[in-house]
């Protein structure tokens, strides 16, 4: 590849970069007001589930993962497919003590 060549850039406009922020301090939000609710078995998934939705968030649109090729979208999702078998080995460990 030539050095003049360039690739083409992902310049996300201020709107869509206030609603990505906006959604994140409304996850943040939901998951203040979701520790305060008892829900006994199910407030470590829900807690996990929103944290994961807003790394999620983040990756896509703050670090440009939404716009990257698909070796890269095929490594994330593996890595996150890993890690929910991890986590659940480590519920199933946990739950038949």
């Amino acid at each position: 590849m030539k050095s003049n060549e360039h690739e083409e850039q992902h310049i996300m406009s201020y709107k869509t970069l206030g609603f990505v922020l906006a959604s994140l301090i409304v996850l943040t939000g939901v998951t203040v007001g979701v520790s305060y609710v008892h829900m006994g078995f199910f407030n470590v998934p829900i807690a996990l589930m929103i944290a994961s939705t807003k790394a999620t968030v983040v990756l896509l649109f703050f670090m440009h993962l939404k716009y990257e090729g698909k070796l890269i979208a095929v490594s994330f999702t593996s890595t996150v497919i890993v890690l929910c078998i991890m986590i659940g080995f480590t519920f199933w460990d946990v739950a038949f003590r």
